[in-house]
């Protein structure tokens, strides 16, 4: 007997492919900003985090703009070569357009976005998927951060991350030295909640001009 399609799952969850309105916006707003600032740059971006982010656009935002959107859309709007490129110079920004970058437009200086892009330079918590920068372990005894012994409601989080933790008389005690992580390795979520717990800050989140 063939299978009802009135009872198909149809999963809510999908999200429609951007549309030709979209992407022409995108088109549209990347060739305004090159007819408007007299600079843009191709910035490759770090361990982005929104908040900071967005101050950055907005301590900028007299004089300057950011685009981050599709790298083949960008370089449509740019050109892929000397042929078909918006302005003469510009097809040679495409080979930098692949990976985590932007486009920055801007009417300051080449010394002045050097400083605003060194700036935002910070460190904030790892996530998982990125690489330890550093070993991390911790000794077996009474459990402690920056802000003196570990509360005490830590510590079943604790022992869902992983750790051989117990409460003694109201404290947080690591039953055996632990290896965190170590230097290079991919981190998985309980590492880097462990980390986040120990206020470990092993992002470097930083904006790299690269052309």
């Amino acid at each position: 007997m063939p299978k009802s399609k009135r009872n198909k799952v149809v999963s809510l969850t999908k999200v429609k492919k951007k549309d030709r309105a979209w992407k022409e916006g995108l088109l549209e707003k990347i060739r305004q900003c090159l007819d408007t600032y007299p600079a843009v740059y191709v910035f490759k971006y770090y361990n982005m985090r929104n908040e900071s982010f967005k101050q950055l656009r907005e301590d900028l935002k007299e004089h300057s703009r950011f685009i981050l959107g599709s790298t083949s859309l960008t370089q449509v709007a740019i050109g892929k070569s000397a042929a078909d490129e918006y302005k003469a110079g510009l097809s040679g920004l495409s080979e930098h357009l692949k990976g985590t970058v932007g486009l920055f437009f801007t009417k300051q200086s080449h010394e002045e976005v050097k400083a605003a892009f060194e700036t935002y330079v910070h460190d904030d918590y790892a996530r998982a998927g990125s690489r330890a920068a550093h070993d991390f372990s911790l000794t077996a005894g009474p459990l402690s951060g920056p802000m003196g012994p570990l509360p005490h409601t830590l510590e079943p989080q604790l022992r869902k991350f992983g750790l051989p933790t117990k409460l003694n008389k109201g404290v947080v005690e690591l039953l055996a030295d632990h290896q965190v992580c170590r230097t290079g390795q991919k981190l998985d979520a309980n590492q880097a909640g462990i980390l986040r717990v120990f206020h470990i800050r092993m992002a470097e989140c930083k904006l790299k001009p690269l052309a």
